[in-house]
């Protein structure tokens, strides 16, 4: 099954203000990525209004979801929050993986 699923999404309000608050962080050049270990693997990606419109936030969450799933089998159990910068649409996809690598050293979220 895909990390992508309704199973492993993040959904109330309560665990997103949790993770905001209390959770680790890094910010890369396109997005925002927030970790807090937990038992299972939840997922979720986020882009404002700052963004732009409805168009331009789904196709950024659609290009954050597309590089998660080069990474699905090796994330530990947690909670994670994704959140787009404007800089996401001037990127090419080599440099959003970069970004994840980088965000997930730091992070220290790879099995």
């Amino acid at each position: 099954m895909s990390c992508l699923s309704k199973d492993f999404r993040l959904n109330s309000q309560k665990e997103f203000n949790k993770l905001y608050k209390s959770g680790k962080s890094w910010h890369t050049p396109t997005f925002v990525a927030f970790f807090m270990p937990k038992n299972e693997l939840k997922l979720a990606f986020v882009a404002s209004k700052k963004i732009g419109n409805a168009v331009f936030r789904a196709k950024a969450k659609r290009r954050l979801r597309a590089a998660i799933l080069n990474y699905e089998d090796r994330l530990k159990e947690g909670s994670y929050i994704f959140v787009a910068k404007n800089q996401i649409h001037e990127k090419n996809f080599q440099e959003i993986k970069r970004d994840f690598n980088f965000a997930f050293k730091r992070l220290e979220v790879l099995k």
